[in-house]
C-alpha cells in the first residue's frame, strides 16, 4: 500500500481499532495461477504472538485454500470512507487550483496463512466470530442455541484460516496534507451531508478544538 508520510499509521492501538470495527475484510493470497482474493469476516487475537493472530473461515468449496500460497497472505481491513469535493476548501475560493479525493482509513496485515480442518479448532473461530458479531444485540443469539449435530454437519462445510501477523501497515488520509482552513471547511461539509458515512469520518478530520 503506497503509504505518503502525512498518511502513514503506525499506532498499534489505532490499527488494532481499525480492525476490531471492520466486519469484513478481504483474504488475498498470491499462487501459481493468480492472485485470489475472498471477502470474509476475521478476528484478531491479540494474546498471540508479537502482533497477534487473525483468524475466520471460508468455504470448503472456495479454491482459495487449496492453491499453495506463495509468500505471505494479505489481509485487508476498511474503515470508514467519504469522497471529499473541492468545494468545500477555502482554497478553492483564492486559487481555485483544487481537486476532488476521497479520505478513507485501511489496514493490511500480512502473515502466513495456515488453513485447517480440525472440528474443535473450527468451532473455536465460529463461536468466537459469532460473539464479535452478536454481542450488542439484545438477544444475542448462540452458536450452542442450534442442535449439536447440526452444527456439526456446517462445520464440515468450511475450512478455518489462521494468521499469525508478521507486519502491519496503517494508512489514515484524512487531509492532513490540506492546510487549516480547508480541513475545517471539509469537516463541516462532510457533517452536513446526507451521507451517514460522510458524517461518520467528519470527527475524524483533524481541526483545531
Amino acid at each position: 500500500m503506497y503509504i505518503p508520510p502525512a498518511f502513514k499509521d503506525d499506532d498499534i492501538e489505532s490499527i488494532r481499532a481499525t480492525i476490531r470495527a471492520a466486519r469484513l475484510a478481504s483474504l488475498v493470497t498470491a499462487t501459481a495461477e493468480g492472485p485470489v482474493a475472498t471477502p470474509l469476516p476475521l478476528f484478531l487475537d491479540e494474546s498471540e504472538g508479537e502482533h497477534g493472530v487473525l483468524y475466520g473461515h471460508v468455504a470448503k468449496a472456495n479454491p482459495q485454500w487449496k492453491l499453495p500460497p506463495i509468500g505471505d497472505a494479505l489481509a485487508i481491513f476498511n474503515g470508514p470512507d467519504a469522497y471529499v469535493t473541492p468545494s468545500w476548501y477555502a482554497t478553492k475560493q483564492e486559487t481555485e487550483k483544487v481537486v476532488p479525493t476521497w479520505n478513507y482509513i485501511a489496514v493490511h496485515a500480512y502473515g502466513p496463512v495456515e488453513f485447517f480442518q480440525e472440528p474443535e479448532r473450527l468451532l473455536e473461530v465460529v463461536t468466537r466470530l459469532t460473539k464479535k458479531h452478536e454481542g450488542t444485540r439484545a438477544k444475542p443469539w448462540a452458536v450452542s442455541d442450534a442442535p449439536a449435530d447440526f452444527i456439526a454437519a456446517q462445520l464440515r462445510g468450511i475450512v478455518g484460516v489462521r494468521i499469525p501477523v508478521v507486519r502491519f501497515e496503517g494508512k489514515r488520509k484524512m487531509s492532513q496534507n490540506r492546510p487549516e482552513a480547508d480541513r475545517v471547511g471539509v469537516a463541516a461539509g462532510l457533517a452536513e451531508s446526507n451521507n451517514a458515512q460522510d458524517r461518520e469520518v467528519a470527527p475524524l478530520i483533524p481541526v483545531p478544538i
